[in-house]
């Protein structure tokens, strides 16, 4: 049987500063990351949002969360950790993104329009 790869690499902005707590060995950053892509429907076309949470844990000694501010772009890499509890609502479940790896995103440049690669092919 093969193995699934629980992974995900994604690219988004910070929506608030992350949220930063220490204990003995290790430190977590939580933080929500905006996503987005843009659709066409018909001649219609938009751009879909959504926040994600995203948590990073780092031991003390090599800490480092000073890029994780509002508004920066970044790249987060990782895996996916279910979580589930319950209160007086009832129970309940969701998904958070854990991040090992985040960097910020280098802005892309725009080519000039006869450079753009497209991935339809040309008619003969």
């Amino acid at each position: 049987m093969k193995k699934i790869e629980n992974s995900f690499a994604v690219t988004g902005f910070i929506g608030k500063d992350a949220e930063i707590r220490q204990f003995t060995t290790a430190s977590v950053a939580k933080f929500s990351l905006a996503v987005g892509r843009t659709e066409t429907v018909g001649k219609e076309t938009k751009r879909v949002s959504a926040f994600m949470a995203v948590e990073v844990w780092r031991k003390n000694e090599s800490a480092s969360f000073e890029l994780l501010k509002k508004g920066q772009m970044i790249t987060v890499r990782g895996y996916f950790k279910p979580e589930e509890w319950s209160d007086d609502k009832g129970k309940h479940n969701r998904m958070v993104m854990v991040a090992t790896e985040f960097f910020a995103t280098p802005e892309k440049e725009e080519a000039p329009a006869e450079q753009k690669s497209t991935s339809k092919k040309a008619k003969k």
